[in-house]
Formats: C-alpha cells, sequence, structure tokens
C-alpha cells in the first residue's frame, strides 16, 4: 500500500532537494575541493541523519496520532505555512550562497561527520519531517511499509541530487557563483504553488 498522496510527496521532496540549502553548499564546497567522489562521503552522512529523523518522527507523531487523528487537520496547515515560509526563505537566502571557503585535507570519518551534523541538526529538517509526514501516513494501513517507502524515496532523491551538486558544481562554478538566484526563484515558485494544492486538499 502506498502512502497518501505519495507523487505530491515526491513532488514536494524533490523541489526541496534540488534549492541551494547548507547541506547543497556543503556538498558543492566539498565537490570542489576534494573530488566528487569523495564528497559522496558527506552526501551519506546527510542522508543517514534524515533516515534517523524520519525514524523517530513518524513513531513519535504516529503514537498521537492514534489517540487524536483530529490533528492531521491542523498538521495540513502547519504543512502549508511551513512550504510558504521556505520558499519566502529562499527567496531570502540567495544572498549568502557561496563557494569560496578553503578547506584543509579531511579523512573520510571527517567528511562523513560534517554531512551528519549538518543535516541532524537542521531545524529545518526537523520541522519538515514533523510538519509533513503525517499528512502521507495513514494507520489504516501497514504504517511501516508506508514509512519504509517514503524513507527510501526521500532517501534516494536526496542522495541523487546532492550527488548531482557535486558533479555539477565542478562544470559550471562561474555560472553558479553569478546565478544563485535563478533555481531559487524557480524552486520557491514551486514551493507556492506545491502549498496551493496542499491546501485545497482534503485530509
Amino acid at each position: 500500500m502506498l502512502p497518501i498522496d505519495y507523487f505530491l510527496f515526491l513532488q514536494i521532496v524533490f523541489f526541496l532537494c534540488i534549492t541551494p540549502g547548507t547541506p547543497r553548499v556543503v556538498i558543492v564546497t566539498y565537490a570542489i575541493n576534494y573530488g566528487l567522489r569523495r564528497s559522496t562521503i558527506t552526501a551519506l552522512g546527510d542522508i543517514s541523519a534524515n533516515t534517523i529523523q524520519m525514524i523517530f518522527i513518524a513513531f513519535g507523531i504516529g503514537a498521537i496520532i492514534a489517540a487524536h487523528p483530529e490533528i492531521l487537520v491542523y498538521a495540513k496547515w502547519v504543512a502549508v505555512f511551513y512550504l510558504l515560509y521556505l520558499a519566502y526563505d529562499l527567496k531570502k537566502s540567495s544572498k549568502n550562497f557561496s563557494f569560496e571557503k578553503n578547506l584543509s585535507s579531511k579523512s573520510n570519518l571527517s567528511l562523513y561527520r560534517d554531512g551528519f551534523m549538518v543535516a541532524f541538526f537542521s531545524p529545518k529538517a526537523w520541522a519538515f519531517f514533523g510538519a509533513m509526514f503525517p499528512q502521507f501516513l495513514s494507520l489504516d494501513g501497514n504504517f511501516k511499509i508506508q514509512l519504509l517507502i517514503l524513507i527510501i524515496s526521500y532517501v534516494t532523491i536526496d542522495f541523487t541530487t546532492l550527488v548531482l551538486y557535486g558533479f555539477v558544481a565542478k562544470k559550471i562554478v562561474n555560472w553558479l557563483k553569478a546565478n544563485p538566484k535563478t533555481i531559487n526563484t524557480i524552486s520557491a515558485c514551486a514551493l507556492v504553488i506545491i502549498a496551493i494544492i496542499f491546501a485545497s486538499s482534503s485530509i
């Protein structure tokens, strides 16, 4: 059994993952300094942290929803406003997008740790999983299977886009430096559209 609105979930995750937030800046910087292959170690750290976050959030919220299913209505509006906030934040934060940091040699463990720490302690990641996951998990079906599908889907998209960022950075780093607002604007518009779809949907 697929999670509720599974393809909407894929769209949301895709647009979030292609936006140049902190994990993408780290991957781009590491790809430039250490090469694409080594930067994938940082990407593995990132998705490891996200997996832990999703499991913690899903099982904690699942128990609460079982006792108070009306929480889903409020969670939907939290999700809508959070998506709108992300769209606004993307537009506002373009000026801080930078690749100019020079880094010393790092071990594989350090590369992994950096990816893990950046993702695990990201308030936006916790807020996203907390706001979004209840919308796609149904207690009427197999909860664990749905959770597994969402985790695998998220991790696959996240890892793929992280590696893609690293690859593209090596090819067009000068263009990215000069035009950080372009991809942010496209993604921000997409998030607003998804928020509208979410607001008009029924629980």
